[in-house]
């Protein structure tokens, strides 16, 4: 059964198995709380567990309310109430309060089962993500066909190649119409042993010939392979894919494989579907802009470096605004594009670091993939990049599993 799966920021926990750490806590009087907190917070604030709140209330059956006040953190092996810092001990002897050691929940909740079972420990506060990406909750049965239609697409293209290759389909969602497609790119193109008669990679009986297949989450197994013969298979079939073995180009053992195929280490499908979608833009948009006293065509070649535009003074930078330029929107007044803003890609196979950084500058908003990438995948498999708080954009990754008719 085809189904689109969305991948977190964070690889998924089951609710009561989240990580936990041990803080120091008394029962305290109703009337102490307001004088307590604020004194706690200046000399021991909580500052790696912000989702955590300092009071937990709890209601007993004589209908009487327990309230009890976390102090500070406490080490995996603190048992001794004289490991309190100095200056809380202070408070513990001022106020002649009991102290003990209890279980916080380490993490923020990602979910709202989270955070029920979290509160069952410690209460803690649970905000929902605020961005809204279409499909993170949900594909209404219009856009699950129309992704479906374009993953089918990008699997296509590759299976187009006597080579098991990466392809990638860059798509205006807005209009449903494809935007730049690529496949890696190769140094030569020879035969090579996994293609069908047809010239096409079957890519159903590929997996089964490496002993993989999907669980019920859609996920590739790869741990029932049956001998190191299948593993050396795999990674031969495989060499092609550019992202699954980033690094492969510089071995030099590659170049003596029989009927081999070196791919350019930087030209995978992701990053020439870039380049592609930059030419289109500069074909359907050409322009010429100014640098100094110098005018300078922007129509030039995927290779060169484009000097970024500096305002040069106050009073241009206000004209600018004054026009209404946006370039952090799709398109600036002239109606360009500004990079791949708002746009998504369907890739075959899930990009390693480079190719999803790459998305990153892109402005991508939806990265979707087949398969997983379990040597170097950058979005779910190995890493998630996605989630990467210091990055200044982020897109919201899905995988598609598609019915095996369509492989």
């Amino acid at each position: 059964m085809s189904q689109i799966i969305y991948i977190p920021d964070k690889p998924p926990i089951p609710p009561d198995q989240q990580p936990t750490v041990n803080v120091f806590a008394a029962v305290v009087e109703p009337k102490l709380i307001n004088n307590l907190v604020r004194c706690l917070n200046r000399i021991a604030p909580l500052e790696n567990l912000r989702h955590v709140k300092r009071v937990q209330k709890k209601h007993l059956e004589d209908g009487k309310t327990l309230i009890a006040l976390i102090l500070c953190l406490a080490s995996e092996n603190d048992s001794d109430m004289d490991a309190m810092p100095q200056d809380v001990q202070e408070i513990v002897t001022s106020y002649q309060l009991s102290a003990f050691i209890t279980k916080v929940c380490k993490e923020a909740a990602t979910t709202k089962e989270e955070w029920e079972e979290q509160c069952k420990l410690w209460p803690t506060s649970y905000h929902p993500p605020t961005y809204n990406i279409d499909g993170i909750t949900g594909f209404n049965e219009e856009d699950t066909q129309s992704v479906f239609g374009f993953m089918r697409l990008a699997v296509e293209l590759a299976q187009s190649n006597k080579l098991i290759v990466n392809a990638a389909v860059i798509v205006d969602p807005s209009a449903k119409k494809v935007i730049a497609s690529a496949c890696d790119h190769h140094v030569s193109s020879e035969n090579a042993s996994m293609s069908n008669a047809g010239g096409k990679i079957d890519f159903r009986n590929w997996l089964e010939s490496v002993g993989s297949h999907l669980d019920s989450n859609g996920a590739t197994i790869h741990g029932n392979l049956p001998s190191s013969a299948s593993l050396k298979t795999l990674k031969q079939s495989c060499s092609t894919v550019s992202c699954l073995y980033p690094w492969q180009w510089t071995d030099q053992q590659l170049q003596h494989l029989s009927n081999s195929c070196c791919w350019h280490p930087l030209r995978h499908a992701a990053i020439a579907a870039i380049e592609s979608s930059a030419a289109r833009d500069r074909r359907l948009f050409p322009t010429s802009g100014t640098i100094g006293d110098k005018s300078v065509e922007t129509d030039i070649g995927p290779f060169c470096n484009l000097a970024k535009r500096q305002k040069t003074n106050l009073e241009n930078a206000k004209s600018e605004e004054k026009e209404g330029t946006d370039i952090e929107g799709i398109c600036s007044k002239s109606g360009r594009p500004y990079l791949c803003t708002g746009y998504d890609i369907y890739l075959v196979w899930e990009p390693c670091i480079m190719c999803a950084m790459a998305l990153v500058h892109q402005r991508v908003r939806r990265v979707f993939y087949a398969f997983p990438n379990p040597n170097d995948g950058a979005l779910g498999s190995v890493h998630r990049l996605q989630g990467e708080k210091s990055l200044n954009h982020h897109y919201a990754v899905f995988r598609v599993v598609l019915h095996e008719d369509v492989l």
